[in-house]
């Protein structure tokens, strides 16, 4: 794990009215992708559904598999580790500095194939 990733996962979310502990968020599995977590950073309901940001871990040797957001558009930081990205059947190497600008309903897709790999993940409106 990595520094940046290290302050993400042990580190704070300051809103106006309160402090979150990131450590005292629970990782939450997947609904449909095996090996893949996620920390719910923003929530949905702490941004009127505008927004949300997420931690997410993909575990070597699983993947995001081929998905789209309806009526979302999503900002992805590649955070931590190396992987494969498909974006729109464009191919391109996830790796620390590179972020993806995924419009609604475009088809992509993350692979973890040698060792772990950290994003962070914003959705406009709120995935949750």
């Amino acid at each position: 794990m990595n520094e940046t990733v290290r302050g993400l996962s042990e580190g704070k979310v300051v809103y106006t009215d309160q402090d979150l502990d990131v450590t005292e968020l629970d990782w939450h599995p997947h609904a449909s992708f095996t090996g893949v977590f996620l920390k719910h950073l923003v929530r949905g309901d702490s941004s009127d559904g505008k927004f949300s940001c997420h931690l997410i871990r993909i575990k070597d040797g699983f993947e995001i598999g081929e998905h789209v957001h309806d009526g979302k558009w999503e900002f992805i930081n590649i955070v931590g580790g190396v992987g494969k990205g498909e974006i729109a059947g464009k191919k391109f190497t996830c790796e620390l500095g590179v972020s993806l600008v995924v419009p609604e309903n475009v088809n992509h897709r993350i692979v973890a194939d040698s060792g772990d790999v950290y994003l962070l993940a914003k959705f406009i409106p709120a995935l949750l």
